[in-house]
């Protein structure tokens, strides 16, 4: 008991609120533009859906690799600020590029360029909050930062649809206006942390040689084995805006499911990430898988809008649960001077695995039908849960 009181006196150092509030405005900024981009390509620039398609598996293709050489190389400089305010730069710097655009050729290489910097980010940024966060208080420092990120995920589409009809579907014009909190997030970046002291317990070697990864050791090839197979279970959000026309949504509000989801996984993020410092990982992991799979069988039956409401707010618990456990488990785990590595050899896996399990869920809608993929999700949930069993012992 005198432990726990010790962890809930420990103060959110002020950093972690910056992070989460730079990942909020660089949402922002980001989803008034992808929201809108697939339409802006096709009606007004005239590019092909295949195209589209083509544009955004490249962006996301790219930003996988920047992860793991970001993080490994934060590693050996010693150093994480510098490589997240050029991350979060290159974003804020292509906003105006779409705006601007002309063609698909400027649009591919803004979004390239994007998705580089957000990749260039992603691992030194976690590590960064791990370093300026206790122990004690690491779960609700993720969960913080998470719900504050997903909050920027859904005002973003949010304030775009509002200015689109303001502005008569001027385009450009929302996206002048997403360069604003882009902006914001690398001055805030820029002058609102103090990166953290670090001093080294081993020489500057490669991070990636056989001695450096036997470091990370078996506890930490566990949690980024569990998360892979976990992300195959969770494949991407966009299967919830398709199940919600199958239900009957009209298609003016199918939009808001993504809405209703992300307030949901806002609204919970911290709670558990906070409730994660003082309980079982693993049990808590547990739940969250479980509460996928209550969500996977919802939408897999859903024939109304009552159950497919159920689904989607079981979803958006499911990720309050387990999104910021899974990096503070990491972060646990990880020697310090190895963290960035850790978080990028975990994005990189999360992210194959992301790109995998859309393929194998589409590929499910189109053959098998649509209650079949989110069965199928239930039973890739189900596998994790048999994972976790072989949790290797602690050193």
């Amino acid at each position: 008991m005198q432990n726990k009181r010790v962890i809930s006196d420990v103060r959110m150092p002020a950093g972690v609120w910056v992070l989460g509030c730079v990942s909020m405005l660089m949402d922002i900024s980001s989803e008034m533009i992808h929201s809108l981009l697939p339409l802006f390509l096709v009606g007004t620039l005239g590019v092909s859906v295949l195209a589209v398609g083509i544009i955004e598996g490249l962006a996301e293709s790219t930003a996988l690799i920047s992860k793991v050489f970001s993080g490994m190389l934060s590693d050996y400089l010693g150093r994480r600020k510098g490589l997240v305010v050029l991350g979060y730069a290159m974003g804020a710097l292509t906003k105006p590029f779409f705006a601007l655009a002309n063609g698909a050729g400027v649009v591919i290489a803004a979004r390239l360029i994007d998705r580089v910097g957000k990749g260039i980010r992603g691992a030194p940024r976690d590590a960064l909050m791990a370093d300026i966060t206790p122990p004690g208080i690491r779960g609700a420092a993720f969960g913080l930062r998470q719900s504050l990120d997903t909050v920027g995920g859904f005002t973003g589409p949010l304030l775009a649809t509002g200015l689109m009809l303001l502005w008569a579907n001027d385009f450009r014009a929302v996206f002048w206006v997403a360069v604003i909190p882009g902006v914001l997030a690398v001055l805030l970046l820029l002058f609102g942390i103090k990166e953290p002291e670090r001093v080294r317990t081993h020489q500057a070697v490669n991070p990636i040689r056989r001695e450096a990864l036997a470091r990370l050791g078996a506890r930490y090839w566990w949690i980024v084995a569990v998360g892979a197979v976990f992300t195959l279970a969770r494949f991407s959000e966009a299967f919830l805006v398709l199940r919600a026309s199958q239900a009957g949504v009209p298609v003016a509000w199918v939009p808001l499911v993504m809405v209703a989801m992300s307030l949901v996984y806002a609204l919970s993020a911290y709670p558990f990430g906070k409730l994660s410092d003082s309980v079982s990982h693993r049990a808590l992991l547990a739940a969250g898988l479980l509460m996928l799979i209550a969500s996977d069988l919802a939408l897999a039956l859903a024939s109304n809008w009552t159950m497919l409401g159920l689904g989607v707010a079981l979803w958006g618990v499911h990720m309050g649960m387990t999104q910021g456990l899974l990096s503070a488990m990491v972060a646990d785990v990880a020697p310090e001077d190895l963290r960035g590595t850790a978080f990028g050899f975990f994005n990189l896996a999360s992210g194959i695995a992301m790109l995998l399990s859309s393929v194998i869920a589409g590929l499910l809608w189109d053959s098998l039908g649509s209650a079949f993929t989110f069965y199928a999700g239930a039973g890739f949930a189900a596998l994790t849960l048999v994972a976790m069993l072989f949790q290797p012992p602690p050193k």
